[in-house]
């Protein structure tokens, strides 16, 4: 059991919409058919992995991944949403051993790494509007790879978590906001806002772009993603939520990780690790398995790994 917690850090949420306007941002009609086509890729070890699509609420095909364990159930399902560049071969490899555990998982690609019939490119500055549409597309797919959980006989709906990844990290955020089926988020190496990376970040790809970038240009961008900042959302979480952090982060600073932690509900756990932004510190895996054992149910990962022993749990040393 994680012991100690985020620190207890004064927030002010961004000027703006209350949370009843921003949740309505994320509304689609869960009736709509899903339509959705599944094609086995392969079994191993009676774990099987099916290519999916289904229909978007906004427009064109959801790629995905599902993972699916031998027997019948009700066993507990998980959405992973995998971070900004990547796509949903990200958790493939965790998704497996989840398998191993009794879950069933759905792995989602986001619009904009989708095939070409189906992709929306992100332009950043150059249509923030355009990209905040693909933000709000992005999380209801996820809710939409709930919907699809929820419908299958071996999943059991009262048992359902999600786990992000940086970008996928802020989409948690938002989804255990917007989101009450969920009982369990996992925020992976996330940000409070986009402001974090582009406005405070000294990675020099960051800087170029600080002085390459009109200042007009810039401010409409940042003004844009305060809509989808995470930061405005765990304050209002409506399921346990679990923290995790890399020490040897280069996409933001310390400040910005205990600003986000600090906003969620009182006695969230905190993790930090000794590596970067990929977290692949194999106690961070270990340790979000054993905590959704706690929260939803899975049974212990295949080879009965013990807890991690490198991470640090509470505020930052």
């Amino acid at each position: 059991m994680i012991g100690h917690f985020c620190l207890a850090l004064a927030f002010a949420a961004p000027s703006g919409d209350g949370i009843d306007d921003l949740r309505r941002m994320y509304d689609y009609d869960p009736k709509a058919a899903l339509n959705a086509e599944e094609k086995l890729l392969y079994e191993r070890d009676g774990v099987k992995v099916y290519d999916l699509t289904y229909d978007s609420p906004k427009g064109g095909r959801v790629t995905a991944y599902l993972v699916v364990p031998a027997g019948k159930g009700p066993h507990a399902g998980v959405v992973f949403g995998h971070w900004g560049p990547g796509n949903r071969t990200e958790f493939l490899p965790e998704a497996t051993l989840y398998a191993g555990a009794g879950c069933v998982s759905v792995l989602v690609d986001y619009p904009w790494v989708r095939p070409a019939a189906w992709r929306k490119t992100l332009k950043q500055e150059d249509d923030p509007e355009g990209d905040h549409a693909l933000f709000v597309q992005a999380v209801i797919d996820l809710r939409r790879g709930l919907d699809l959980l929820a419908s299958r006989a071996d999943v059991d709906p009262k048992r359902l978590g999600y786990v992000g990844h940086s970008f996928g990290a802020q989409w948690g955020g938002i989804l255990s906001a917007v989101e009450p089926r969920l009982k369990a988020v996992v925020l992976m190496a996330g940000v409070p806002d986009q402001a974090s990376i582009w406005r405070d970040n000294d990675d020099p790809g960051v800087v170029a772009w600080r002085a390459n970038t009109p200042k007009g240009k810039q401010e409409a961008y940042l003004k844009m993603t305060e809509r989808t900042a995470a930061v405005r959302y765990v304050p209002h979480a409506a399921c346990p939520l679990l923290f995790q952090f890399a020490r040897h982060e280069r996409y933001f600073d310390k400040a910005a990780m205990e600003r986000y932690c600090a906003a969620a509900p009182k006695g969230t756990p905190v993790k930090w690790y000794d590596t970067g932004h990929e977290l692949n510190d194999p106690d961070a895996l270990t340790d979000r398995a054993a905590w959704l054992r706690e929260q939803i149910g899975l049974a212990p990962l295949p080879g009965n790994r013990p807890g991690g022993k490198r991470g640090c749990t509470g505020a930052e040393p």
